[in-house]
């Protein structure tokens, strides 16, 4: 298939998870025999290889412009004829759609944020004021021309999109490049006997301050075998970095470019994803993340630790692949977890108290081994492509 990609409000190359997925996407599919153009902003030399990179970005370099590409967008796809446009969604997008409506392509939207509005939306509230709400009916106006939505998870699409058109798939991890022992440069000495690593955006919600905090009461307890590296950058940064102000044996990289973090990985030895619902609005709609963060863990062999909120205990399952520890006192670890409660501290110490439970070189090496092992079987990119191909493949038979 001649595949015409348009994420023209993502950097590529780029260290968020943004980034990642486009370049995975395409490569991947690639990979498996596909023509695959891509519109991007560039964020350098475009990583080299078979996929056809195109450089294109929203006026401004404002993504809420993004739409006005749409005429630009469709004069590129009436030159390369693809059977199939896939467009990264976005509010203010809808040009890829517009595109395949032209060409007669098939309309592939990949939703990876909530195309319906939680309670409490300012958007919401906006799109009201304005009677006729646009911006609502411009989503669904996308949803229902596409022919094909893939999504991690359809509750965050509109009510009343058919079933037949979504496939719902996880994001993923190069298990290749991602695995025990990779090499390459690291950018940090270890700081600990043991190391507990965050890696990605310091946003509010990613909870990087609940592993600081952490770390905290190990040494308050005299626990000072266990050390903490955080990778990424973010607004929440310098909130982590008070928090850990005066405690030996934690480390700051800054952002880290995603050619090295295999090697960052693998140079420790617990992942933490200390995700905190409560602190993004949209998540009231429940946990829509495909969280990229967990499949690199997993896939680098390391065990990991996270709240048994939402959708995590399906993705990581407690005491087989990490440790889950409550983040409410009504919660329960397993696959029925509740949503949590507007109360990010409602369970003190059960981090800490996994990560000291983490100390065991037995219990870390087998829950790493299974972690390594569930990431080849369900979280490649690999796996992710196939998938995606699978589905584009019958929705163009579907059409015929």
């Amino acid at each position: 298939m001649r595949i015409l990609y348009c994420a023209l409000d993502q950097t590529v190359p780029g260290t968020k998870g943004g980034s990642v997925h486009v370049t995975a996407v395409a490569e991947g599919l690639a990979a498996r025999g596909h023509d695959v153009h891509v519109l991007a902003t560039p964020g350098g030399a475009f990583p080299a290889g078979a996929v056809h990179w195109i450089p294109m970005t929203p006026p401004f370099g404002r993504k809420e412009l993004r739409w006005t590409r749409a005429a630009a967008v469709r004069t590129l796809a009436r030159a390369i004829r693809p059977d199939v446009i896939i467009e990264r969604y976005y509010n203010f997008g809808g040009e890829g759609m517009s595109a395949a409506a032209a060409t007669g392509a098939l309309a592939v939207l990949e939703v990876n944020a909530p195309v319906v509005d939680y309670p409490g939306s300012p958007k919401r509230l906006l799109d009201r004021l304005l009677l006729v709400e646009p911006m609502r009916r411009w989503r669904e106006r996308m949803c229902s021309q596409a022919h094909l939505i893939v999504t991690p998870n359809r509750e965050i699409l509109p009510a009343g999109t058919p079933a037949s058109k979504i496939v719902e798939l996880e994001w993923g991890a190069d298990t290749d490049r991602f695995r025990p022992g990779a090499a390459g440069p690291v950018p940090f000495a270890r700081p600990a006997d043991i190391v507990a690593v965050f890696a990605g955006a310091f946003r509010a919600w990613h909870g990087a301050i609940h592993l600081a905090h952490a770390i905290g009461e190990l040494r308050s307890r005299g626990r000072n075998d266990i050390g903490a590296v955080f990778i990424g950058d973010g607004p929440e940064q310098p909130r982590v970095r008070q928090a850990a102000a005066g405690l030996h044996g934690v480390v700051f990289t800054g952002a880290v470019p995603h050619e090295q973090m295999p090697a960052s990985l693998a140079a420790c030895d617990i992942g933490v994803a200390p995700f905190d619902l409560a602190r993004h609005g949209p998540l009231a709609l429940g946990f829509y993340w495909s969280p990229l963060k967990i499949f690199e863990y997993m896939a680098a062999g390391l065990p990991v630790v996270a709240p048994a909120i939402a959708r995590i205990p399906a993705l990581v399952e407690h005491e087989r692949e990490g440790l889950l520890y409550e983040h409410a006192p009504d919660m329960k670890v397993g696959p029925t977890a509740g949503r949590p409660r507007a109360r990010p501290d409602a369970a003190p110490g059960a981090l800490a108290a996994s990560l000291e439970r983490l100390a065991d070189p037995d219990l870390r090496g087998r829950l790493g081994r299974e972690a390594r092992s569930r990431a080849v079987r369900e979280y490649s990119w690999k796996a992710h492509c196939a998938a995606l191909e699978r589905g584009m493949i019958d929705a163009l038979a579907r059409r015929a």
